[in-house]
């Protein structure tokens, strides 16, 4: 991870195809276009490897979550239960539709506790959003359960994930709804987009009218098309998906480059009796696009990753103190700081957040390093970075 680190011939070709096809906006121009359609044929190959019935092509990772929530109807008022650590783009597209992300605790699996989950539930929930961070996947049997006892959607962020499997299924196919990242710093990127993943009819029907400005996509003729609601403009171009198409035909082959190096780094660091590894819920098998392991405490982590620094070893974080993926630092959030008024609903549902504390995550990320697995790096490359990450490690902890 990122798929850019492997960009090559396939990618060039698709991306030429369209810019000598001229035709770049997905939709229409059907003259001029010579049966060219590089979001379909990455649409059909979406569903076809993440063996889904539907696959929506959007502008990003972010309007993907939007765009499927939207679908399934949830909006104004509505809670929308999310996990403490992920991208700050989780909170934002729940809070684009005037709902109201409920931030609950990570368990060891660093994604959703559904202990944490079940309290969480109010009369006003609808959603419960699982963030299947850094690769790995959220307990999605006990969330699934939750979800049916108390009739609301699973929706899977599955942005950082594509490639990961549970019960022999591809993350972003077993929720209600799925939503996948294509941006560049993904496993598979498209430069930018996302997609919203369903068996769900009528939500891909939403989904694909919703994010097109309401368009109903009847006939030939753009112009005539109706309206069955409101929507806005969340396409992809057929630019980005051409890149798209190519990098997703080679997703098996980045797993097993991923895989390959996750397990010499990890095979290494399993040697220091204080590392420990992030769980893995029973039937789940990585993307293996990061490596996540716990240290004893916080003050040891934050002197491992400036020793990772010091020592040249790139791309490894402890997201305690970390602006972007987690909690403690969203400040613009806690205060509410926009360019626009928000809703008297979405301040309100927010209060909890000036007061509320999240020991349970602290613990799990104060203690967690995560490691990005380069695709680019030689067999040489791996093998040294997991002998000085063992030895900083295990110095540090002699030491202490």
């Amino acid at each position: 991870m990122p798929g850019f680190e492997l960009f090559g011939d396939s990618e060039r070709k698709e991306l030429q195809d369209v810019l000598d096809n001229g035709v770049l906006m997905r939709y229409g121009f059907d003259g001029m276009r010579n049966g060219h359609w590089k979001a379909k044929e990455l649409e059909k190959a979406l569903q076809d490897k993440l063996q889904v019935n539907h696959a929506q092509l959007v502008s990003s990772g972010t309007a993907a979550v939007s765009v499927a929530l939207a679908t399934a109807g949830i909006g104004a008022g509505d809670e929308v239960i999310m996990p403490t650590f992920t991208f700050v783009a989780s909170f934002e597209a729940i809070m684009m539709l005037g709902a109201i992300p409920i931030l609950v605790d990570i368990d060891d699996t660093l994604t959703l506790d559904p202990k944490a989950v079940e309290d969480a539930i109010t009369n006003k929930t609808k959603a419960i959003m699982p963030v299947h961070m850094c690769g790995s996947m959220a307990n999605l049997d006990a969330l699934q359960d939750i979800c049916k006892k108390h009739s609301l959607i699973l929706i899977e962020d599955s942005s950082q994930a594509t490639g990961a499997t549970y019960n022999g299924k591809p993350l972003g196919s077993i929720g209600d709804l799925g939503c996948l990242s294509l941006d560049f710093v993904k496993i598979i990127t498209a430069g930018e987009g996302g997609a919203v993943l369903t068996n769900n009819e009528a939500f891909y029907r939403h989904a694909d009218q919703y994010s097109d400005h309401g368009h109903d996509h009847v006939g030939n003729d753009r112009g005539a098309e109706t309206h069955p609601f409101l929507g806005y403009n969340f396409r992809i171009s057929e630019l980005h998906a051409a890149v798209g198409l190519a990098q997703l035909r080679r997703l098996d082959e980045f797993v097993a480059i991923q895989k390959k190096n996750y397990s010499i780094i990890r095979e290494a660091l399993s040697h220091i009796p204080q590392v420990t590894f992030r769980t893995v819920p029973e039937g789940g098998e990585e993307s293996y696009s990061f490596l996540s392991f716990f240290l004893p405490d916080l003050e040891t982590s934050r002197k491992v990753i400036q020793a990772f620094k010091e020592n040249g070893i790139d791309a490894c974080w402890n997201y305690y103190d970390n602006n972007w993926h987690y909690i403690r630092k969203w400040e613009h959030l806690k205060t509410l700081k926009t360019l626009y008024p928000l809703s008297t609903k979405v301040k309100e549902g927010l209060e909890y957040l000036k007061s509320q504390t999240f020991e349970q995550s602290n613990h799990y990320i104060g203690r967690n390093i995560s490691c990005l697995i380069k695709l680019s790096w030689t067999d040489e490359e791996v093998q040294e970075r997991a002998n000085r990450m063992y030895k900083v490690i295990h110095n540090i902890l002699k030491n202490s």
